[in-house]
């Protein structure tokens, strides 16, 4: 059985734990990223998925874009990566070196996203079935940084076109520092299972880091990962919406066999720690990321969707504030249910 590794080298950066958060559209803006750091256990955060095209644009235009908002982050966010999109060898490259200049410590190639405006743009997934466009673009993208690359993929667009092997032998020729994969296909989406096989197959091809993703939702199933694949890292998404401490329960898990599950009162410290974030950071979306996060910060609280229902009416972050406030002052103190 493979023990969990204490860190993880990529290239010539050292991630410590062999964690990560996943890039995740409409998640993982700086805030939501800081606000991972400071609950513990979490070696690496990725941004959400950038268009290279938008960042190239941006950078040429007199206005300001928001693209670059994507890109905002804070010193307590490293080690950090910037994953990109594009089907353009040349933009690519262009966008990897802007995400170098403003000090990301990596840029990863985003060949996973099944995202159909994506695809439509022979981004993502897509390039999962135009191997020599890929190589191209790796290879322009390999020559333009001098920090690490890496990429996120799937296992292939279908179970008829299976490329995991494939892509990540292309990707450690091509000089890349570490591969993610996530173990499932193009058409499904993100539904049936994430097969795991398929990442000790790719750690067992080649030489570079492999990273496991997919399917982890305790930090049990972390652990796991690592045993049936001999995987180099974990990396953790949709799970870390609905529970952000799994990074800090993996630890304790490791540290001890054990981790802690969370009460009722420290949901309320979680949400207020993250809507306070988002109200003293004046995100441009503070209302309407304070209730997308309420569905996912009240996950197994008990009558939380009374909690969801007000604050999906309210108008403004005060009103928001107190409504968390109310709610768990009359909760009876309790584990979730």
């Amino acid at each position: 059985m493979t023990p969990f590794p204490a860190s993880l080298r990529i290239g010539g950066l050292e991630v410590r734990p062999a964690t990560a958060l996943a890039p995740m559209a409409g998640l993982t803006d700086s805030v939501f990223r800081r606000f991972i750091r400071r609950l513990g256990g979490c070696g690496l955060v990725v941004s959400e998925l950038i268009s290279s095209e938008g960042l190239v644009r941006a950078r040429g235009s007199r206005r300001p874009a928001r693209t670059f908002e994507y890109l905002a982050f804070q010193p307590e966010e490293h080690p950090l990566g910037a994953q990109l999109f594009g089907a353009d060898p040349d933009v690519m490259a262009e966008a990897a070196l802007i995400c170098q200049e403003l000090g990301f410590d990596l840029v990863d190639v985003n060949f996973g996203c099944p995202v159909p405006k994506v695809i439509r743009s022979r981004g993502g997934s897509a390039l999962l079935r135009d191997l020599p466009l890929a190589e191209r673009i790796l290879r322009r993208m390999r020559a333009a940084v001098s920090i690490p690359l890496t990429m996120k993929y799937r296992s292939g667009w279908s179970e008829r076109e299976l490329v995991a092997v494939e892509m990540a032998q292309l990707a450690e020729d091509c000089g890349l520092d570490a591969v993610a994969l996530h173990p499932r296909t193009r058409e499904q989406g993100f539904a049936g299972r994430a097969d795991w096989t398929r990442i000790a197959e790719v750690k067992a091809a080649v030489a570079i880091p492999v990273i496991g993703n997919g399917d982890v939702t305790t930090p049990e199933d972390a652990l796991r990962m690592v045993a049936e694949t001999a995987c180099d890292a974990v990396m953790i998404g949709r799970a870390a919406a609905t529970n952000p401490w799994i990074f800090r329960q993996i630890s304790e898990c490791l540290a001890g066999g054990s981790c802690r599950r969370p009460a009722d009162s420290d949901r309320h410290q979680l949400i207020r720690g993250y809507y306070d974030m988002l109200v003293e950071t004046a995100h441009p979306e503070t209302i309407g990321r304070m209730k997308q996060f309420a569905g996912y910060f009240t996950h197994g609280v008990r009558d939380g969707a009374r909690l969801r229902s007000q604050i999906f009416q309210a108008r403004h972050p005060g009103q928001i504030l107190d409504l968390v406030d109310d709610f768990f002052r009359r909760q009876p103190e309790a584990g979730p249910s």
